[in-house]
Formats: structure tokens, sequence, C-alpha cells
């Protein structure tokens, strides 16, 4: 049975499998990532960080032919990926066990799009994977925090990241509370984006 039968990305919350305290990316920001990775049909595609999986799965089923690399430090939580993808039936994805970036050295293929969902060393990931990243490549990373944006913003302007864009997500969800529907914020990110030109 095909769990998710559209060629859009978008599945909501609900369908993922969860363990609790984990991070699930929500339904409009996986949109938003999805968009700034412009992903094509055969890319090599790093998503570092990678949480519950909801990345893997949505890029998985809009490009089957990419390559798709999903990198989890928590042995539970690389499980917890792996589960999902077989929930939706992802076959072109690779799940691995390991602290970024030295985990990466194991992985031969030159990616051209990396996305770096925080991490400790976030300075030091984006500095490995801005070597590793194909020339005319894309690199995204997000942050929750001021300070987090700072180091992702002082990285790129050092690593001579092109094309920079900057995004806030700001989203709202009509949600019932007792017998009253309020509109309630879903948590924003920011999003920076940019290019390797050379």
């Amino acid at each position: 049975m095909v769990l998710w039968n559209y060629a859009t990305p978008g599945i909501p919350d609900e369908m993922f499998d969860r363990l609790p305290g984990i991070p699930l990316s929500k339904c409009e920001v996986r949109l938003l990532l999805i968009s700034h990775l412009r992903l094509r049909s055969h890319s090599v595609f790093w998503d570092i960080g990678a949480g519950t999986g909801t990345i893997p799965v949505e890029v998985g089923l809009l490009c089957p032919s990419c390559k798709i690399v999903a990198i989890e430090r928590d042995q539970e939580v690389t499980g917890l990926i792996d589960r999902n993808c077989q929930k939706f039936g992802i076959k072109n994805a690779e799940i691995i066990n390991g602290s970024a970036p030295e985990c990466l050295d194991v992985l031969t293929d030159i990616p051209d799009r990396i996305l770096v969902e925080g991490g400790l060393t976030i300075k030091e990931i984006l500095e490995y994977c801005w070597n590793r990243l194909a020339t005319g490549g894309r690199i995204i990373a997000t942050a929750a925090t001021l300070e987090g944006l700072y180091k992702i913003s002082e990285s790129f302007s050092q690593l001579q990241v092109r094309n920079i864009e900057v995004v806030q997500s700001s989203f709202n969800r009509l949600e019932t509370r007792g017998n009253r529907q309020i509109f309630a914020a879903v948590n924003p990110i920011f999003i920076l984006s940019g290019d390797k030109i050379s």
C-alpha cells in the first residue's frame, strides 16, 4: 500500500513515526527546505542531522533517482529514520550512524546538495561540507537561535558562499483547544542557502 500517492511533497507530520524529544521538521518548513535545495533528478544529497527522517523521505519520493545520505549521531534515531524510510518505501537512502564531520570520511560520492540541520560544531561541519561539495552545488543550513544564525552567517562569509539567501519561516496552524479554534504558531527557523561557484 502506498502511503503518499502524490507527486508533490507535503506529508502530514502525524504520518511519520516519532520518538520523544527527537525533532521533526514541520511540514511547512520541509516544503521551504526542499525548495531551497533546488534538487536535480540525479543529485547526491547529504542530510546532516536528519532527525526523524522527514526530509530524506520527502526527497526520496520526489527524486527517486537521487542518492540520499542521512546522517544522525544517535543509533536509536538512525533506526527511526530507517523505519520512516521503509514505511514510505524509500529505496534510495543510505543511513549513517555517526557524528559529523568525522563520520563523513567514509562517503565516496561527491555531494551536490548538502543540508545541515544543526550540530554542536556547526562551523566545523560547514567547513568540512564545503570542501566536499561539488562545484556548482548548494549548501543549506538551519538555525533555531540567534547564536546559530550568527555562526552560520559567519561561516558562509568565511567560506565565500555565493548567492546567499536567508529566510525565516513564519507559519500558523488552526488548532482546536477546548471549545475554541485558534491559530498557533509553528516554531520559526532561519534557513540559509547558497551556491559554490568555484
